[in-house]
């Protein structure tokens, strides 16, 4: 490359648009609304993903997105806290899992999309 790329950013559907925006707030990522039918949700300037009010099932069947933590143990405290897997229907958590590579738990947002928040071993 004879540029430099500053930021990757994924795009995942949503079954249920607005009740994805809102789950998304209460996991506290920042939205920036582009249309009435994408947003753009942040962790900071460089970690974000769009959201589309759009569904196709195979598609969110298989959509994982994998965000690395500094601390796998408090982002487990984090998402447990927030307690949304009881807030929505389709909203699993699961624990910790410990690897070869590192430790990751689990959480399936409304429409099913696989999110895993891993820490990697230090090397």
């Amino acid at each position: 490359m004879n540029y430099q790329a500053t930021s990757i950013r994924t795009f995942i559907g949503a079954k249920n648009f607005e009740e994805s925006r809102t789950f998304y707030r209460e996991l506290a990522f920042q939205e920036v609304e582009i249309s009435e039918k994408m947003c753009l949700f942040k962790v900071n300037e460089h970690l974000a993903f769009y959201l589309q009010d759009y569904y196709l099932k195979d598609w969110i069947d298989n959509s994982m997105v994998f965000l690395e933590v500094d601390d796998v143990e408090k982002c487990w405290e984090d998402l447990k806290q927030r307690e949304l897997h009881y807030k929505y229907e389709h909203v699993k958590l699961s624990p910790i899992k410990t690897w070869d590579w590192g430790r990751e738990c689990f959480l399936h947002d409304p429409s099913g999309i696989l999110w895993h928040f891993g820490q990697f071993n230090v090397k």
